[in-house]
């Protein structure tokens, strides 16, 4: 007899607990990022991104509109709009031994971004981002200074991937 009544509150309680990590579960709302149902494609090619001044700059944003249009381009009538402000630097690693010149270097570009939507003017999210990419400078002149462009375009590149997730979020909520 007392095996039995021990045994029947741990049945109870198992099935309680179970029936309680059955109703948590339930209350998850995971679902895909670019889920069709949420109109987060549309409204990323919805958005109108700023002028920006600099060669990195423009190769953000240009990578920015293939990413959010799907190789559109520009949003017709846009709804939402991204200020965009992007700088870049490089800056030498690792120095020779005998010319102290240097032979490794980094690329480091920056944005930062406020997303607006247009009707009402409201601010959705202002953040910074900012990514890397390593370099080596050969040693003829003209070799390092590609080397650097082909870095910051690598940079340029990851940080539009980066925003793009990060605004693709932001309008998915």
């Amino acid at each position: 007899m007392s095996s039995d009544s021990v045994r029947l509150p741990r049945r109870q309680a198992s099935i309680l607990l179970g029936l309680g990590l059955a109703a948590l579960l339930a209350g998850c709302q995971v679902r895909p990022l670019y889920d069709e149902a949420s109109g987060t494609s549309e409204n990323l090619a919805a958005i109108a991104y700023s002028d920006v001044g600099s060669r990195v700059g423009l190769e953000v944003r240009n990578r920015l509109i293939f990413l959010s249009s799907g190789g559109a381009g520009e949003a017709k009538t846009p709804q939402y709009r991204v200020q965009l402000n992007v700088t870049s630097s490089v800056s030498g690693v690792e120095l020779q031994r005998n010319t102290d010149n240097p032979n490794v270097g980094r690329v480091i570009v920056t944005a930062s971004y406020t997303l607006k939507r247009i009707s009402d003017d409201v601010t959705l999210r202002t953040a910074r981002r900012q990514t890397v990419a390593l370099v080596d400078f050969p040693e003829q002149e003209f070799a390092k200074r590609r080397a650097i462009l082909n870095g910051e375009d690598r940079a340029a590149h990851q940080l539009a991937e980066l925003i793009r997730a990060d605004l693709a979020a932001t309008l998915g909520r």
